[in-house]
């Protein structure tokens, strides 16, 4: 097997397979209830890799918590989701939808807290065979994010308002003034980057698993920030709401466990369990969610998809598909909170992480 494919591949999880020109890809459906529509989720196989993580201090508004930058490896490739959690998915799955911006299912679900998104991930996990279900730790988003530039986005040394869903008030680095639009767009809606994940700039700040660590300029390997249950964890991309700078791929926010707000959400990690592990590969020290611990790809024809087996359970919530047949295709309400109350990236009142 080519030393891109993961092992296993196609993963134990996929409904659906295939190879594009991003890179691989895999698919699982839920459904809510027996006449509920399937809910699809793709999600990009994300290669081990080393890139330079953090913001060069020649980076224009960048923060001093963003560097120094320095050499970061992830050993081990994961599944992440090419797109931020829907309110579609979330209905699916905790039945219920806790959004502002409600007309449109296939916009990303916010005002959910980290916890909620524990809580998510773990119902979430039932229906999910061979895999954990998780948040990407902050340094496999910012890998993710990056996919191979260097650059200040991921599109290069600036963004506009056609890439990407920010506050277009507030351009980046005294570029033009552009569109606002007030609100999140559906995901799927903006160009993606060149791994094929869509949005990783603004529309919705993503939670991650770990807490902020301080960096250094060494090389690290695996790098995780603090899970214990006191700890803030780190939010990034930048949202809707956001002046351009917050966008930035290298930019750092945070958040208490339990607080929510109309520009956060998330974006899904799935892990694979190798045969003979009790724990995904992944980050030393990561369980499921993010807290501290208490066959040869079939491609030929670009893509595949296999009949879903039944996973049982209670018929009330999400099952897994099992109407689809085989398939082959070609190739190919109110205001919103505007800081923590912790002096940090998100306080107006801090010095911490404004750009300088």
């Amino acid at each position: 097997m080519p030393d891109r494919f993961p092992a296993p591949f196609p993963p134990p999880f996929a409904d659906a397979w295939g190879d594009d020109a991003y890179g691989l890809w895999a698919e699982f459906e839920l459904r809510a209830g027996q006449a509920g529509a399937a809910v699809v989720q793709r999600l990009r196989w994300v290669e081990p890799g080393t890139f330079l993580m953090g913001s060069p201090e020649h980076e224009p508004e960048r923060s001093e918590w963003e560097g120094p930058r320095h050499p970061v490896t992830l050993t081990r490739g994961f599944w992440l989701a090419d797109s931020a959690c829907t309110q579609r998915m979330w209905r699916a799955v905790m039945g219920k939808n806790p959004s502002r911006f409600s007309d449109n299912d296939e916009r990303p679900v916010e005002w959910v807290s980290w916890d909620a998104v524990q809580d998510f991930l773990r119902k979430l996990q039932a229906f999910l065979a061979g895999c954990i279900a998780a948040l990407p730790t902050e340094a496999e988003w910012e890998y993710a994010c990056r996919a191979g530039s260097d650059t200040t986005f991921s599109f290069g040394a600036n963004i506009t308002p056609e890439l990407v869903n920010y506050d277009g008030n507030y351009p980046y680095a005294g570029d033009e003034k552009g569109l606002y639009r007030g609100e999140t767009v559906p995901v799927k809606s903006l160009p993606p980057n060149a791994w094929g994940l869509y949005e990783m700039h603004g529309n919705i700040l993503e939670w991650c698993a770990d807490g902020t660590r301080a960096y250094g300029t060494q090389d690290e390997v695996d790098p995780m920030g603090p899970v214990d249950e006191e700890a803030f964890r780190v939010l990034r991309g930048g949202s809707w709401f956001s002046d351009a700078w917050r966008a930035r791929s290298a930019f750092r926010d945070e958040g208490r466990l339990g607080s929510a707000n109309g520009f956060r959400g998330f974006r899904l990690c799935l892990r694979s369990i190798e045969p003979g592990q009790d724990r995904p590969g992944g980050p030393a020290g990561l369980a499921p969610g993010g807290r501290a611990p208490s066959g040869p790809p079939r491609v030929e024809a670009g893509s595949t998809r296999k009949p879903a087996e039944s996973q049982g359970g209670s018929t009330s919530g999400p099952t897994r598909d099992t109407s689809s047949a085989p398939r082959v295709t070609a190739p190919g309400a109110g205001p919103f909170p505007t800081a923590e109350s912790r002096p940090g990236p998100s306080d107006p009142a801090s010095s911490i992480g404004r750009p300088h």
